[in-house]
């Protein structure tokens, strides 16, 4: 399957392993990292996905000297944990800029690219986190469930234009993620049901599967003519999904607040 594919994100994580995953698939991938990263097989961009001016040159470089992009994975993105009265307010503006307005952003910058590439698809990382919230990740909820809300109304405008638009809700995975989370916590307001909390989902975190499950399922999503609207990642995920989908949502979120 010879695609033409962008991964934000990718020097580390799902980004990383999708990366190559796909490269072994036979496709041509190009990535982009806020951190500078050398890859043997692919080339990877440095630049911040908020940087929307650098990412519509990347783009249009891409797009010259291979005639065509296929797909755009939105996989960059950060978390942020903590009781929302303690959350530092430019922590709040970076988390939106980069997990929710940078998607939105490239969004628009990739599509007439997709147009004259005859279609494509718009893949893009969500969590079970933004259908089923949880406490003292408020913030991060909040930007993924922005993530699948825009990724299901943009599908309607870029279907006739043969673009499928894709969100993936990956369950617990063992990635550098976990470690690189930013945890606000006021210590003039000691709050141990929050500690115990943010514990917890590392620990679940940690003890996840590899982030090569999300890649397999982002490369059966590119294979498929009208791929599914969202995708949930792994036998935890699909539970929960399902469960959301069957009870109310107070019996959810009683469940939650024993479990957190």
């Amino acid at each position: 399957m010879n695609k033409v594919v962008i991964i934000t994100g990718a020097s580390s994580g799902i980004g990383l392993a999708t990366a190559n995953y796909l490269i072994g698939k036979g496709c041509t991938v190009y990535g982009v990292s806020k951190h500078e990263y050398s890859a043997e097989n692919f080339i990877c961009y440095t630049c911040d996905v908020n940087n929307s001016a650098r990412m519509a040159e990347i783009f249009e470089e891409i797009f010259v000297k291979e005639g065509r992009i296929d797909c755009l994975v939105n996989n960059a993105g950060f978390g942020i944990a903590g009781a929302i009265e303690d959350v530092k307010l430019e922590n709040v503006d970076a988390i939106v800029a980069t997990n929710l307005s940078a998607v939105i952003k490239l969004s628009s910058l990739i599509i007439p690219y997709l147009k004259k590439s005859g279609g494509g698809k718009i893949v893009r990382i969500s969590s079970v986190g933004g259908i089923a919230p949880l406490p003292y990740q408020a913030c991060y909820s909040a930007t993924k469930a922005g993530v699948e809300i825009f990724s299901r109304a943009l599908s309607g405008e870029v279907r006739p234009y043969n673009i499928k638009t894709t969100a993936i809700l990956p369950g617990d995975l063992n990635t550098g993620f976990t470690s690189a989370r930013v945890v606000d916590e006021n210590k003039a307001s000691v709050n141990e049901r929050m500690r115990k909390s943010v514990k917890k989902m590392e620990k679940s975190e940690r003890k996840g599967g590899s982030p090569i499950v999300v890649s397999k399922v982002i490369y059966k999503v590119l294979k498929k003519k009208n791929p599914p609207l969202r995708v949930s990642v792994g036998f935890i995920a699909k539970l929960e999904t399902l469960l959301i989908r069957i009870f109310p949502t107070k019996f959810v979120r009683w469940v939650i607040r024993l479990l957190y």
